[in-house]
């Protein structure tokens, strides 16, 4: 199946734009009398499944008519094919929330969570807009973009901040109740179990239509047999930990964004996450001639500053970056799925070439992924 790197996150939404703006603005009239919006764009660069919406609008809060800069985030409508099978919008409100008040890192403000989904069709949450500049997705920032083009000292600069948002993040407090609620909702005696076992439940999902996938889940056997030690730690996972979820100005963390995959994990599955997303798009290079940013993310640099910023010395980064890898794989099925559905590709003959980076899984199985030229 050819699939295109550079357009290889979910396109297509069922939701009509104007709809949603006049639906957002009239629910906002009635949080806020007077309120009215002016501005309303919908970003396509960044972003794997959820819908965002940025906007602008005027109401008095008080002291008088101002204007604020909001995003709302909803999940995909049930017949977009979700790339999900639950979004948890209450969740993602609460544990933002956590990370605002405990943490001095830029997480938005949310201003509103709101259950009902009669008004958009969905809940959805609303949060103050912050300013900066992502590292796009659509095409990949090893292809082009202003990370591409700065020097290697502010390139390391943005690395090290970047990994210093994890550090900081795994050390918030979580009252018993707290890291119950943000436990996935798996069996297991330990963090890492609960969380892999949610992620085969998550495979299983994906693959009920009966196209499973052998590659994933020698993936799932590999992982057994190399388990790592440290499986019962357990800290505030931010889930989807990569550049490409975070703002930045002047190279140094405006917004921390996108958390719809926050649990509660060992740390190594943020680093690991921020670690492979990396590679996943450099390994595509190549295909398109450019050199991208190889000195970004190496495994042992990588650790080296998560140590210097948190005191903590990662544990089996290989085995976690392998992880990384098996779960986007798993991601990445899904939405290789939808394409088919919405006629952007074709079923391949062998249900493993639905994993984009099935090569990159192969060799860190075989022990050759992470050489001395790339660690």
């Amino acid at each position: 199946m050819e699939i295109d790197p550079e357009s290889a996150t979910p396109r297509t939404s069922t939701r009509d734009r104007d709809e949603l703006r006049t639906r957002l603005g009239a629910w906002l009239a009635t949080e806020r009398p007077g309120a009215r919006i002016t501005e309303f764009s919908a970003p396509t660069a960044n972003g794997m499944s959820s819908e965002t919406l940025l906007f602008s609008a005027t109401w008095d809060d008080g002291s008088g008519e101002c204007e604020h800069r909001c995003v709302a985030r909803l999940p995909p409508a049930a017949d977009a094919v979700p790339v999900f099978p639950v979004y948890d919008l209450e969740k993602q409100s609460r544990v933002m929330q956590i990370a605002r008040e405990r943490t001095a890192l830029p997480v938005p403000n949310v201003l509103w969570y709101e259950a009902d989904p009669a008004p958009l069709g969905a809940p959805f949450i609303v949060m103050e807009r912050l300013d900066g500049e992502a590292p796009p997705d659509v095409p990949p920032y090893v292809f082009d973009s202003w990370l591409l083009r700065a020097d290697s000292a502010m390139q390391q600069a943005l690395q090290s901040r970047a990994i210093g948002v994890l550090a900081e993040l795994h050390r918030v407090p979580l009252a018993t109740e707290e890291r119950d609620y943000l436990r996935p909702a798996a069996k297991g005696d330990t963090a890492l179990r609960r969380h892999v076992e949610a992620q085969r439940d998550f495979y299983a999902w994906v693959c009920a239509d009966g196209c499973r996938l052998p590659v994933i889940e020698r993936g799932f056997e590999w992982l057994e047999a190399h388990w790592p030690e440290n499986a019962a730690d357990e800290v505030l996972s931010w889930g989807d930990a990569r550049i490409g979820n975070m703002l930045f100005r002047d190279f140094a963390p405006s917004a921390v964004l996108d958390w719809e995959m926050a649990a509660t994990a060992p740390r190594e599955v943020d680093l690991g996450w921020m670690v492979y997303l990396h590679h996943f798009f450099q390994d595509f290079t190549p295909l398109v001639g450019v050199p991208g940013i190889p000195s970004m993310m190496r495994l042992d640099a990588a650790a080296a500053t998560y140590e210097a910023a948190s005191g903590y010395r990662p544990r089996d980064l290989e085995v976690y970056t392998f992880y990384a890898a098996l779960r986007h794989g798993i991601v990445m099925s899904r939405t290789a799925r939808r394409g088919i559905l919405f006629g952007e590709a074709k079923m391949p003959e062998n249900p493993d070439d639905l994993v984009m980076h099935r090569a990159t899984l192969e060799s860190m199985m075989a022990g050759d992924y992470w050489h001395p030229g790339r660690r």
